[in-house]
């Protein structure tokens, strides 16, 4: 058995993150910085990770694509990973809590795909073509 032992993963990663965050908020002298402060940094530092993100898969249509690097895929995603880990340490979650909130959003988002919901407008079925807009164009809000 490794040092980790039984451990859920989400618990596992949520212990490791904070260890972490700890370590580098001591040795760095941050401890200043409020959580929500800490949660400021972290959106920046994830909107930074998601563009390294998107410059690995090709998102530029106008140019010859590459083939896809998935180590270095897989790196920045675990970038996003860390920073999100962090905000939820910084705000009060923990792996329980979150899979917990994780669970109830997931079934409300499948309630709104079937109509099942009190917010509207998700039911493919009352889909509603708009002029000047092709099906499927468009984003998920």
């Amino acid at each position: 058995m490794d040092k980790l032992g039984n451990k859920d993963k989400l618990d596992i990663i949520f212990g490791l993150q904070k260890a972490l965050d700890d370590d580098i908020t001591r040795r760095h002298g941050l401890e200043h910085f409020t959580p929500e402060e800490w949660i400021q940094k972290d959106v920046l530092a994830i909107t930074a990770e998601l563009g390294e993100l998107l410059h690995e898969v090709n998102f530029k249509w106008w140019k010859n694509p590459k083939p896809v690097d998935r180590a270095a895929l897989h790196e920045e995603m675990i970038d996003v990973l860390h920073f999100f880990v962090s905000m939820c340490l910084r705000a009060g979650l923990d792996a329980e809590a979150l899979f917990g909130l994780y669970i109830a959003k997931n079934k409300e988002n499948f309630d709104r795909q079937y109509g099942r919901s009190a917010k509207k407008g998700y039911d493919p079925a009352e889909r509603q073509e708009v002029p000047g807009q092709e099906a499927g164009e468009g984003g998920a809000s």
